[in-house]
């Protein structure tokens, strides 16, 4: 599925583990000698382990972890366990619930720190992945964060890996976002052609934004504040002043979560730099006002 981007051009179930029976002894009483049954345990999945699938609910017969160096498209980094109120529900947490938006806020960080970087910066996406409502009846209350390398910033299909995800966004990392070539279509951006940054290009990613705490319907209404958002990252990516002159160096493209993402509590906006009178040969990370000009 294609995620959105704009632009803005210069100046503008439970498992339960039973251990067998005792032996009965020979004092004729039969209740006194059978030993105790031990504490049945839930089950709860591991962080650290890949997947041959992608799973929505974590049903435990589809629960099928394979070592991270065999063909895989998902990987847990990390499981929380959700208490106090959210956990009181009847249910495991739906879409856009606050139990969701506290777990997505922990995959969020763990995730990160996980990689190295906020995972928006590179061909990623992460999934919080629940118990089945069977399992949540029995107890469960833990949450998985998946992790999985996708296509491209406009193709999110899942693409198989053989190595883990962990530190995957270190310096150097060809998942890391680069730079690019838009193709547009008026104020959209229809494809984000990457390209080397030593080679002809346009944009290059500079960082996330994270925006407040709104509704989705009220950032559409008022997206321009992302873009003033993100001139903000480029003044500081490229060295330059962070003033007025801004809007008259580069323009921005910003890439946002879908609506359920941002419901969910995603408030990462991808930015990114854009010159349309000129062509760029080289990063402008830390270039300055002579690689970016006022124009």
């Amino acid at each position: 599925m294609r995620r959105w981007g704009t632009a803005l051009a210069v100046g503008v179930t439970a498992a339960l583990a039973l251990a067998g029976c005792g032996t009965a002894g020979v004092d004729g009483d039969l209740a006194d000698d059978w030993s105790a049954f031990p504490a049945a345990k839930a089950f709860v999945p591991e962080a650290g382990v890949c997947h041959p699938t992608i799973q929505d609910v974590g049903y435990l017969s589809g629960y099928n972890p394979v070592d991270c160096t065999a063909s895989h498209r998902s990987e847990t980094l990390h499981v929380g366990t959700l208490t106090g109120p959210d956990a009181d529900r009847g249910a495991p947490p739906r879409v856009g619930s606050a139990g969701m938006r506290t777990a997505h806020a922990e995959c969020d960080r763990q995730v990160s720190k996980a990689v190295g970087a906020d995972w928006r910066s590179g061909r990623l996406q992460l999934a919080v992945v629940f118990p089945s409502a069977l399992a949540w009846t029995g107890g469960a209350r833990w949450f998985r964060c998946d992790l999985a390398e996708v296509a491209s910033l406009d193709d999110r299909s899942v693409t198989a890996r053989s190595a883990s995800l962990r530190d995957a966004l270190a310096t150097g990392s060809p998942l890391a976002l680069g730079c690019y070539n838009p193709k547009l279509a008026k104020d959209d951006i229809e494809e984000m052609l990457p390209v080397a940054c030593t080679a002809k290009h346009h944009a290059e990613f500079v960082g996330v934004y994270q925006f407040p705490d709104i509704t989705y319907a009220e950032f559409k209404r008022t997206s321009l504040r992302a873009h003033k958002a993100c001139q903000g990252l480029i003044a500081k990516y490229v060295k330059v002043p962070n003033n007025n002159d801004m809007q008259y160096r580069a323009g921005t493209i910003i890439y946002h979560p879908f609506e359920e993402e941002w419901s969910n509590g995603d408030r990462g906006v991808q930015c990114f730099l854009w010159v349309s009178d000129r062509t760029l040969t080289k990063s402008l990370k830390g270039a300055g006002s002579k690689a970016l000009p006022v124009r």
